[in-house]
């Protein structure tokens, strides 16, 4: 079952750029910018890299992303995750990156994205693996300070495909970034956010409605409400759900508990994705191999999940298809 899972062709599609910030990468370019960490070794930075909550998890999150400062270091970051990629036969991926948390700190608009999809290009080149880029908002600043990001954007638009929502989400509704994703989509990104994660099945909704999303991020709480689930199997919108993500934040208690399989029964479209990989004990192939176990599903299932990640990908309908074609003979041989 794992060598099946290794080699299953698939796509990421919830994956957040800093959050692939290994330590030992980290360490490396905190040297290069002169930055001191107040973590002795990487191993003592391992170490605090465990958490309880979503917030505990943000603080040192930000605190990682807080050395990268130059092009090179953005590309580093994103070239590191894309070799992870084509280790694990993930094919495509769907980048979310945080602007905010970068310009906050006075670095240029510019250096990131340059950096960022200057690997995107390189990994398509040299890994075959292929990238797009969704650029999300951080939802605990306020929406005049995701209007400043998204002008800032407008340079760079052919370089991003979506826009996003993320960061502390309980207090911070959808419905706050009404405008500006209304804005987004006139600029023809398109709209995802993060939803009941840590908010309730209202904030689905809010992100169904009013954001408008084409996809929704995380989405365990639409287990709370039939007629949401009803609601979201009729428009067709796939979960990227993240096991490993949520028993770290204490989502999940158990791998055991964890409602992925209850989706997949009730027909909901979803996928397995790592959200923070280098935070939370595994990259894609971990969360599928943890989960398989944890909650016994099929070589089917796990077929299916791929196949969810190509189709509801943000790729071309002839990249979709080329993809699923590879997957669909991949497991007419190995089922």
């Amino acid at each position: 079952m794992q060598k099946f899972i290794e080699n299953l062709p698939k796509a990421e599609l919830h994956l957040h750029i800093e959050g692939t910030f290994e330590p030992e990468l980290l360490f490396k370019i905190a040297q290069r910018n002169n930055i001191k960490l107040k973590y002795g070794s990487v191993e003592e930075l391992r170490k605090a890299y465990s958490f309880n909550c979503l917030q505990d998890f943000l603080d040192i999150y930000y605190q990682g992303a807080g050395v990268l400062m130059t092009e090179q270091d953005f590309y580093d970051l994103t070239y590191s995750y894309l070799t992870k990629c084509a280790e694990q036969n993930v094919r495509h991926t769907e980048i979310m990156f945080d602007p905010q948390t970068h310009t906050e700190r006075g670095i240029a608009f510019e250096t990131i994205i340059n950096g960022i999809s200057k690997a995107v290009e390189a990994a398509k080149q040299n890994l075959n693996v292929s990238a797009l880029l969704i650029m999300s908002y951080l939802r605990h600043l306020s929406e005049e300070a995701a209007f400043k990001t998204l002008e800032q954007s407008i340079p760079f638009k052919e370089k991003i495909t979506a826009v996003g929502l993320d960061s502390s989400e309980k207090g911070n509704p959808p419905s706050k970034f009404k405008n500006v994703f209304e804005a987004s989509i006139k600029e023809g990104y398109i709209p995802v956010a993060h939803a009941g994660e840590e908010g309730d099945a209202g904030y689905i909704w809010e992100a169904l409605d009013i954001l408008k999303i084409k996809r929704i991020d995380h989405g365990n709480n639409c287990l709370q409400d039939e007629a949401l689930i009803q609601e979201i199997i009729k428009r067709d919108l796939a979960l990227t759900v993240c096991p490993l993500s949520n028993t770290a934040l204490q989502v999940v208690k158990d791998l055991k508990d964890h409602s992925l399989k209850k989706m997949i029964d009730l027909g909901l479209k979803t996928t397995i994705n790592s959200d923070d990989p280098a935070y939370f004990g595994g990259q894609v192939n971990q969360n599928y191999i943890d989960t398989q176990k944890a909650l016994n599903l099929t070589k089917e299932e796990l077929y299916q999940l791929a196949k969810n990640s190509f189709q509801y990908s943000f790729l071309s309908d002839s990249n979709k298809n080329t993809f699923i074609k590879e997957l669909d003979e991949y497991y007419l041989k190995n089922k």
